[in-house]
């Protein structure tokens, strides 16, 4: 008599993917080049569709007041995503003009496999989590 073994399917669970980039100043396009920048950088490393995406928290330091780094995915089409903007502590001599996110994704893989996306000078803020640049 043989067993039948039933294979599970791969259970989908809300993983997090982290990324952070600068801005060249404190104006609208600047803001929203370098977020939609790092949002398609950590899209394309992740291999994710707008449809995967849980929600988005971004974070602005304060001395970034010109726009909602949110408006940048809404332009890439997150038109059904939840997304918050905040502002970051102010903690003395700690980078400045730095975007940061955190994207909640319903997603198969293992949380070892999401690739978190560091930017330009924000590549000094996690390199224990595999800090990237653009090639």
């Amino acid at each position: 008599m043989s067993r039948l073994f039933w294979r599970r399917a791969p259970r989908t669970v809300v993983r997090g993917i982290r990324g952070a980039t600068t801005v060249d100043g404190d104006d609208a396009p600047s803001i929203l080049s370098a977020t939609r920048e790092l949002l398609q950088a950590i899209v394309a490393r992740n291999a994710i569709e707008p449809e995967d995406i849980a929600s988005a928290l971004f974070t602005v330091t304060p001395d970034l007041t010109a726009e909602f780094p949110a408006a940048a995915a809404r332009s890439l089409g997150w038109t059904r995503v939840p997304l918050l903007n905040f502002t970051e502590i102010g903690v003395p001599g700690r980078l400045g003009m730095c975007v940061r996110v955190l994207i909640h994704v319903n997603i198969s893989r293992a949380q070892t496999e999401m690739v978190h996306v560091y930017l330009r000078e924000a590549v000094t803020l996690r390199p224990d989590l595999g800090a990237t640049s653009p090639q």
